[in-house]
């Protein structure tokens, strides 16, 4: 760590002298990058020809945009941020100078022509939803319901509904969002809350954590998120399925990275950049080599662009001064992205003050961003002495209270004159459910719940089974939610119906029918004998939703169907991960049902790390009938462990690390830990053994005979999570044991590579690497392992962090725990690096580091 910490230092120190002396370019070269008026910055862009952009707004009529919604009517709403950063101190923040604004278009041209002032004198407001008859707004760390009760577009109250909801006052790192998801509940960026309004009051609930600014979902509902560094992460499967188990902690299906690429292309130099000083930030003509300031992913759901940019996520990079675009690519129950035009950004402006921070659709199916127009945007609490330096040089501090939104459409688009759905009767809004944009389909759901009338309800059954798309049948099923009119005939039918053929519409019918199930034995039967009758056929969509479902609803025996699913699909992490979250307290009966299965007496990859994954969480529960009947099954094969006692072994040693229970009492000493807890016994036995307690035991230094411990109480526990991050995210290719695995990956056992240098495993798992590759004296190359180890960049610091301090210490290595600290600081020193590393390049560059800093 103090190496780390010294080269860190030198590499600053060293950075800092040639921006100091002039001699690090591409910073010094830069002059003052003046403001723009909106029709000079119109000629700044780079777009895709098919594509033109058009203003809608600039200032003064909008200023410092942070979130821009259209309302059922075809009215932007527009939060403005109006007390960002007034100055390079950012004092007067706090100043209530903030607004939410509605803009009309009155004459039909295309651009906004009228303000209208919804609620004024809000201090940094930050997010924004069109709920009722007004909005939910965020400011001053708190969530308000707002309404304008005579109609003149005007807030008439205000209501303080959650005085924590931004959960911290720098904007950067507090709560956002409010993205009403297609089940009716309102999301959050960088927080854990969701909210929901049900008989006229609002009801919070916890959920995972997401992102950082913005959010949005697609067409199936799965929401999408980002981080500053990580630009496209999205949900697998549905809220606070995966966390139910206390004793099991999954690792996939939330938060998953759709893709690792970082690159971005700039068109213009990007001299103010926090971390400019450092080399790879810029490459040598200035330019941001890949994201720092990722925000608001936007999945595209609208028909108004090309076929081709329909279905893609749009994520803007302010500090890059451009918006890329990413095309999706659904494969099953995975989403994956991956940059369509390598080399060229979505859009692109040479104008330095060019700030996209947000993005949105609306009626007429164009895509609209958010301009904040500024030369700062970084927050004043973030600010290095060298952006300080850099933004005063250039007169990038002001003009401030600026902005711009923009509009994306086809070459020859002439603007059209927005439906106003408040007008449409029920019967029109519920056939608006099957229109092929988003927007409407959103818009419509939204109005028909929030009018509560029961009498449409016909129609939405109809739609919800005979409706010609299946999204008209997702929302015309969540419009029945959010109703409260569930019929489970109807649920029983569509579940059935649709099982085979569109997967998507029964797995939503199967999570909306878990809510109708408690308390009724008929209906739980019906639906119990239904889903074993149609999970052996069923594709991964459905039988995903079956898995996570069947720890919701009371089945006498879910065990079963869980089993089956497990039949099919154990191979992999995100299903493993379903099953382990609905079988709480029934861990171990689950156990004994596989182990007793003569398909399950011979072993395999899959089959070991589901038998520790359940072992890890009888383990956790810790119930000590449970624990001695597990300590029972290893006796029995203490001398020669099969692939099961293994497995056990595994699991029981991976819980050892929670300090929080007291281990399970027994009667006498257990005759299989006395090889084991001697001078070079082995570490897991010892692990085992500190879950028990007996007469007699030994002390721990005894049990160690002076052997040294390496891992502290934090490390193990940093290890103990490595474990289950390695099984869902190493083992297919470097195998359960490190060993490897041919045509894939080489062994961790052993290998210098991952015992050797803290910083140059880390720079591998951060980057990638590139093949041949030596480990342990043999020479491995494509075909016997892949060409290129892929970078793991989209994981966070701390679950590199423990699956690096896993592997260091298993199977036999012994190097010592790596912490989060270190992975933050050796990414951020070397942020800018796009291409995996090859071997001598990389211990080329360790050498010449360290040479450097002696």
């Amino acid at each position: 760590m103090r190496l780390l910490i010294s080269i860190t230092i030198a590499l600053f120190l060293i950075a800092s002298l040639l921006w100091c002396t002039g001699k690090l370019n591409p910073i010094t070269d830069q002059g003052p990058s003046p403001p723009l008026s909106p029709d000079e910055s119109l000629s700044q862009f780079q777009l895709d020809p098919a594509l033109e952009i058009q203003l809608v707004a600039s200032e003064p009529l909008v200023q410092d945009p942070v979130v821009i919604n259209f309302d059922e009517d075809g009215r932007l709403w527009v939060v403005e941020m109006r007390g960002f950063m007034p100055d390079i101190e950012g004092e007067g923040e706090k100043e209530p100078v903030g607004r939410i604004s509605i803009l009309l278009d009155t004459n039909g041209d295309g651009r906004m022509d009228e303000q209208i002032i919804y609620l004024d004198s809000l201090i940094m407001p930050r997010a924004l939803a069109i709920v009722g008859k007004g909005a939910l707004v965020v400011e001053n760390m708190a969530l308000w319901w707002t309404e304008d009760l005579n109609g003149d577009l005007k807030a008439d109250t205000k209501v303080l509904i959650d005085p924590d909801y931004a959960g911290n006052n720098l904007p950067e790192h507090s709560g956002n969002g409010l993205l009403r998801g297609m089940d009716n509940w309102y999301y959050n960026a960088k927080s854990r809350a969701r909210y929901r309004l049900v008989d006229d009051k609002w009801e919070k609930d916890s959920t995972e954590f997401r992102g950082q600014w913005g959010i949005s979902q697609d067409d199936y509902g799965r929401l999408v998120y980002n981080y500053n560094w990580s630009q496209l992460h999205a949900d697998l499967v549905p809220p606070n399925y995966l966390h139910r188990n206390p004793h099991h902690a999954s690792t996939t299906g939330i938060d998953h990275g759709l893709t690792v690429d970082r690159r971005i292309y700039p068109i213009r130099s990007n001299p103010a950049i926090n971390r400019g000083y450092i080399p790879g930030i810029l490459d040598e003509e200035g330019r941001l080599m890949e994201f720092t300031a990722a925000c608001a992913p936007f999945y595209y759901r609208g028909k108004g662009l090309p076929e081709p940019f329909q279905g893609n996520v749009f994520v803007c990079e302010p500090s890059g001064n451009l918006v890329k675009r990413n095309l999706v690519e659904n494969r099953g129950v995975y989403l994956e992205a991956k940059d369509p035009n390598p080399g060229q950004e979505f859009l692109a402006s040479t104008d330095e003050r060019f700030r996209p921070v947000n993005q949105t659709s609306g009626p007429d199916g164009a895509l609209y961003i958010a301009d904040m127009y500024r030369g700062l945007v970084q927050h004043g609490a973030y600010i290095s002495p060298y952006l300080r330096e850099v933004t005063l040089d250039r007169n990038l501090v002001y003009p401030i209270n600026m902005g711009r939104i923009y509009r994306i459409v086809p070459k020859g688009w002439v603007p059209r004159q927005a439906p106003k759905l408040s007008t449409y009767s029920l019967e029109q809004l519920a056939e608006t459910l099957a229109h092929p944009d988003g927007w409407f389909r959103d818009q419509a759901q939204r109005l028909l719940v929030e009018n509560k009338d029961q009498s449409i309800v016909p129609t939405l059954e109809r739609l919800a089974i005979e409706g010609e798309a299946p999204f008209t049948q997702l929302h015309a099923l969540w419009t029945l939610e959010g109703l409260g009119n569930i019929n489970p005939g109807l649920f029983l039918r569509i579940i059935q119906e649709k099982a085979m053929s569109q997967p998507w519409v029964a797995s939503h019918a199967l999570r909306i029918m878990e809510t109708k199930t408690e308390g009724n034995q008929e209906l739980t039967q019906k639906l119990s004998v239904l889903l074993e009758e149609l999970i052996p056929q069923s594709s991964s969509v459905f039988a995903l939703q079956v898995a996570l479902s069947a720890g919701s609803i009371p089945f006498k025996e879910p065990l079963s169907i869980l089993n089956t699913v497990l039949d099919n699909h154990r191979e992999d992490a995100l299903f493993r991960d379903a099953v382990l979250s609905s079988i709480q307290d029934n861990e171990y009966k689950m156990l004994a049902s596989l182990l007793s299965r003569p398909s399950w007496k011979s072993g395999s990859s899959d089959k070991e790390i589901v038998v520790e994954m359940l072992a890890t969480a009888i383990g956790n529960k810790n119930e000590p009938g449970e624990m001695r009947a597990m300590l029972k099954v290893l006796d029995e094969e203490k001398n020669n462990l099969g692939w099961q006692g293994e497995a056990i072994l595994n699991g029981l040693a991976n819980s050892s690390g929670k300090n929080d229970r007291d281990p399970v009492t027994l009667s006498s000493t257990p005759g299989l830990f006395h090889s084991h807890l001697t001078k070079g016994g082995d570490r897991k036995w010892r692990q085992v053994a500190s879950l028990f307690d007996w007469p007699g035991k030994p002390r721990e230094e005894e049990a160690n005979d002076g052997e040294q411990i390496t891992l502290n109480e934090a490390e193990q526990l940093l290890f103990a999570k490595g474990r289950q991050y390695y099984l869902s995210s190493c083992s297919g290719c470097h195998g359960n044991k490190g060993e490897g695995v041919r045509r894939m990956g080489p062994p961790l056992v052993n290998s210098e590579w991952v015992t050797g240098d803290e910083k140059q495993l880390s720079l591998i798992v951060l980057h990638g690497m590139e093949g041949p590759v030596e480990v342990d004296g043999k020479l491995y190359d494509s075909p016997d392992i892949l060409p290129v180890m892929p970078a793991h960049s989209n994981l966070d610091d701390r679950t590199i962090a423990s699956i690096l301090t896993y592997i260091r210490n298993e199977w036999g290595n012994e190097a010592g725990a790596i912490d989060s600290r270190f992975v933050a600081v050796t990414r951020n020193t070397m942020q800018g690096r796009v291409t995996p590393w090859k071997p001598e390049e990389l211990k080329s560059f360790l050498d010449n580091v360290k040479n450097d800093n002696q």
